[in-house]
């Protein structure tokens, strides 16, 4: 009588004889999840791209442009960091995906039966709530340089369109800007002179790079749009795990009542 409350406990609802292969699946598929991991990896290979293109086209515009060779060794290993954090975020939300799979339907029912499963569970679910809130903070930091970076083309391509700057004998003086460049930089490097340089700052580099890095703002804004709904995924499987800790308990003391019941109907003829 026990084995048979159990089974109309959980059994039942497991295994359906009327239920195909494909409601099954269905019903196992963590939607939310899946929908945050199709965001983060988009965001992060349209990031990834337009970032590395995106820096790239600054460093030639500093060397060619401004002609400037010292002070830039930091530039290569920020844009490898980035880089690097972009693809951490795939493996990671492979890693999220799996969690939410083992949390979900069916399968949660057949994973986190014992005490010693649901422990693992809700504690990789702290843990991954953990780090993604560590990585949001960074992509939030990521998104402010690129939008830093944004402004900063988007303004050059405004100066590069203004009726003052002519084509032919044009001139764009950045020596207002001189707090920005390496310390001992020439006046005349940072001064845009002649049809050659002019084309080859605003339609070679400042053109395409503008766009590079608005691409790269609005894929880190996918990112973190992701990271959040990651966040809500896993706090939700937390609560699914704790709340399916409660239903076995419940479940086993249902168990014990219904043996508690047999044993009591089978005592009087035990006397006898």
């Amino acid at each position: 009588m026990g084995s048979g409350a159990k089974s109309s406990y959980g059994g039942s609802s497991m295994h359906r004889p009327n239920e195909d292969c494909c409601s099954r699946c269905i019903t196992r598929v963590p939607y939310a999840t899946l929908i945050a991991l199709i965001l983060c990896w988009a965001g992060v290979g349209v990031f990834c791209g337009t970032l590395y293109r995106g820096v790239n086209l600054t460093l030639r515009v500093l060397q060619d442009v401004f002609r400037l060779d010292k002070g830039l060794g930091w530039v290569e290993p920020t844009q490898l960091a980035f880089i690097t954090l972009g693809a951490s975020m795939a493996a990671l939300a492979l890693m999220i995906l799996m969690v939410a799979i083992l949390a979900t339907g069916n399968t949660r029912h057949e994973v986190y039966r014992s005490s010693l499963g649901r422990t693992g569970g809700t504690i990789a679910c702290m843990i991954f709530i953990f780090v993604t809130y560590i990585l949001l903070f960074c992509w939030l930091i990521v998104f402010a340089c690129c939008i830093v970076m944004t402004v900063f083309y988007s303004l050059s391509w405004g100066v590069c369109n203004t009726d003052e700057i002519g084509w032919e004998d044009g001139f764009i003086d950045f020596y207002p800007y001189h707090f920005m460049f390496p310390t001992g930089t020439m006046r005349e490097n940072m001064e845009v002179r002649g049809p050659a340089e002019i084309k080859m700052f605003c339609k070679d580099y400042v053109e395409h790079a503008e766009i590079m890095f608005i691409l790269a703002t609005v894929a880190c804004f996918i990112v973190i749009v992701s990271l959040v709904h990651f966040l809500m995924a896993l706090s939700a499987n937390y609560a699914h795990i704790r709340g399916h800790d409660k239903f076995a308990e419940l479940q086993d003391l249902h168990d014990l009542t219904s043996e508690t019941l047999t044993l009591t109907e089978r005592d009087p003829y035990h006397i006898k």
